[in-house]
Protein backbone atom coordinates (compact mmCIF):
# COMPACT_ATOMS: atom_id res chain seq x y z
CA UNK A 1 0.00 0.00 0.00
CA UNK A 2 1.26 3.40 -1.08
CA UNK A 3 1.34 5.69 2.34
CA UNK A 4 2.82 8.98 1.16
CA UNK A 5 4.03 11.21 -1.79
CA UNK A 6 7.58 9.71 -1.52
CA UNK A 7 6.31 6.26 -1.92
CA UNK A 8 4.06 7.34 -4.91
CA UNK A 9 7.20 8.63 -6.83
CA UNK A 10 8.99 5.89 -6.14
CA UNK A 11 6.01 3.27 -7.42
CA UNK A 12 5.08 5.15 -10.53
CA UNK A 13 9.04 5.24 -11.40
CA UNK A 14 9.09 1.05 -10.89
CA UNK A 15 6.20 0.24 -12.92
CA UNK A 16 7.26 2.72 -15.83
CA UNK A 17 10.46 0.80 -15.74
CA UNK A 18 8.45 -2.42 -15.65
CA UNK A 19 6.45 -1.12 -18.52
CA UNK A 20 9.43 -0.90 -20.64
CA UNK A 21 11.11 -3.52 -19.83
CA UNK A 22 7.59 -5.63 -20.59
CA UNK A 23 7.81 -3.50 -24.18
CA UNK A 24 11.28 -4.16 -24.73
CA UNK A 25 10.37 -8.18 -24.12
CA UNK A 26 7.59 -8.59 -26.15
CA UNK A 27 9.17 -6.41 -29.13
CA UNK A 28 12.58 -8.13 -29.39
CA UNK A 29 12.51 -11.43 -28.12
CA UNK A 30 15.68 -12.95 -26.72
CA UNK A 31 17.97 -15.83 -29.33
CA UNK A 32 19.13 -19.03 -27.41
CA UNK A 33 15.57 -18.32 -24.50
CA UNK A 34 13.20 -21.23 -24.59
CA UNK A 35 9.70 -20.04 -25.21
CA UNK A 36 8.39 -21.62 -22.34
CA UNK A 37 10.62 -19.33 -20.54
CA UNK A 38 10.34 -16.18 -22.13
CA UNK A 39 6.37 -16.46 -22.04
CA UNK A 40 7.18 -16.85 -18.17
CA UNK A 41 9.37 -13.63 -18.05
CA UNK A 42 6.35 -11.82 -19.63
CA UNK A 43 3.54 -13.33 -17.82
CA UNK A 44 5.99 -12.24 -14.38
CA UNK A 45 6.52 -8.61 -15.56
CA UNK A 46 3.23 -8.52 -16.29
CA UNK A 47 2.01 -9.43 -12.67
CA UNK A 48 4.71 -7.28 -11.05
CA UNK A 49 3.11 -4.40 -13.26
CA UNK A 50 -0.59 -5.49 -12.90
CA UNK A 51 0.16 -5.04 -8.86
CA UNK A 52 2.16 -1.57 -9.30
CA UNK A 53 -0.83 0.16 -11.47
CA UNK A 54 -3.18 -1.44 -9.02
CA UNK A 55 -1.37 0.38 -5.71
CA UNK A 56 -0.86 3.28 -7.60
CA UNK A 57 -4.44 3.50 -8.69
CA UNK A 58 -5.50 2.82 -5.31
CA UNK A 59 -3.67 6.22 -3.94
CA UNK A 60 -4.80 8.42 -6.76
CA UNK A 61 -8.55 7.68 -6.16
CA UNK A 62 -7.66 7.92 -2.30
CA UNK A 63 -5.98 11.27 -2.97
CA UNK A 64 -8.39 12.79 -5.73
CA UNK A 65 -11.12 12.69 -2.91
CA UNK A 66 -13.40 10.24 -5.42
CA UNK A 67 -13.11 7.39 -2.51
CA UNK A 68 -14.61 9.13 1.22
CA UNK A 69 -16.26 5.33 2.54
CA UNK A 70 -14.03 2.20 3.28
CA UNK A 71 -15.23 -0.36 4.21
CA UNK A 72 -13.89 -2.12 7.58
CA UNK A 73 -14.40 -5.29 8.19
CA UNK A 74 -12.07 -6.38 11.07
CA UNK A 75 -10.11 -4.70 13.53
CA UNK A 76 -7.52 -6.04 11.78
CA UNK A 77 -8.06 -3.80 8.83
CA UNK A 78 -8.08 -0.78 11.03
CA UNK A 79 -4.76 0.22 10.58
CA UNK A 80 -4.98 0.25 6.45
CA UNK A 81 -8.27 2.00 6.94
CA UNK A 82 -6.54 4.72 9.02
CA UNK A 83 -4.17 5.82 6.47
CA UNK A 84 -6.59 5.67 3.35
CA UNK A 85 -8.92 7.55 5.53
CA UNK A 86 -5.59 10.03 6.23
CA UNK A 87 -5.11 10.16 2.44
CA UNK A 88 -8.83 10.47 1.47
CA UNK A 89 -8.73 13.48 3.66
CA UNK A 90 -6.04 15.02 1.22
CA UNK A 91 -3.71 15.37 4.77
CA UNK A 92 -0.29 13.60 4.21
CA UNK A 93 1.25 12.53 7.17
CA UNK A 94 3.05 15.74 8.52
CA UNK A 95 -0.67 17.45 8.60
CA UNK A 96 -1.82 14.77 10.78
CA UNK A 97 0.89 15.11 13.01
CA UNK A 98 0.38 19.05 13.14
CA UNK A 99 -3.53 17.91 13.77
CA UNK A 100 -2.58 15.64 16.81
CA UNK A 101 0.34 17.78 18.00
CA UNK A 102 3.19 15.00 17.61
CA UNK A 103 6.00 15.03 15.39
CA UNK A 104 5.82 13.75 11.67
CA UNK A 105 8.50 10.73 12.03
CA UNK A 106 5.63 9.51 14.81
CA UNK A 107 3.31 9.14 12.16
CA UNK A 108 5.71 7.84 9.88
CA UNK A 109 6.55 5.26 12.84
CA UNK A 110 2.72 4.55 13.38
CA UNK A 111 2.25 3.95 9.54
CA UNK A 112 5.32 1.90 8.56
CA UNK A 113 4.45 -0.25 11.33
CA UNK A 114 0.93 -0.55 10.66
CA UNK A 115 -0.19 1.12 14.10
CA UNK A 116 1.43 -1.95 16.33
CA UNK A 117 3.31 0.78 18.35
CA UNK A 118 0.37 2.76 19.08
CA UNK A 119 -1.46 2.76 22.17
CA UNK A 120 -5.16 2.45 21.70
CA UNK A 121 -5.48 6.00 23.46
CA UNK A 122 -3.55 7.22 20.48
CA UNK A 123 -5.15 5.20 17.65
CA UNK A 124 -8.31 6.53 19.14
CA UNK A 125 -7.54 10.07 18.25
CA UNK A 126 -6.51 9.42 15.31
CA UNK A 127 -9.48 8.12 14.55
CA UNK A 128 -11.34 11.14 15.94
CA UNK A 129 -8.91 13.15 14.04
CA UNK A 130 -9.90 11.84 10.87
CA UNK A 131 -13.41 11.92 11.74
CA UNK A 132 -13.60 7.94 10.89
CA UNK A 133 -17.17 6.92 11.81
CA UNK A 134 -18.44 3.66 12.44
CA UNK A 135 -22.03 2.39 10.64
CA UNK A 136 -22.65 -1.04 12.11
CA UNK A 137 -22.12 -1.84 15.82
CA UNK A 138 -19.56 -4.34 16.74
CA UNK A 139 -20.77 -8.05 17.59
CA UNK A 140 -19.81 -9.94 20.01
CA UNK A 141 -19.23 -13.62 19.26
CA UNK A 142 -18.62 -15.88 22.22
CA UNK A 143 -15.96 -18.85 21.14
CA UNK A 144 -16.97 -22.10 23.20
Amino acid sequence: MIKNERQYRITKAHAEKFAQALQKLTTTPKRGVHPVLHKAQIDALKSQLGDLQHELAEYETLRSGKRKVVALESLEELPKTLIQARIAAGLSQEDLAAKLGRKPQQIQRYEATEYQSASLERVNEVVRVLGVKLRHPAELRLVS
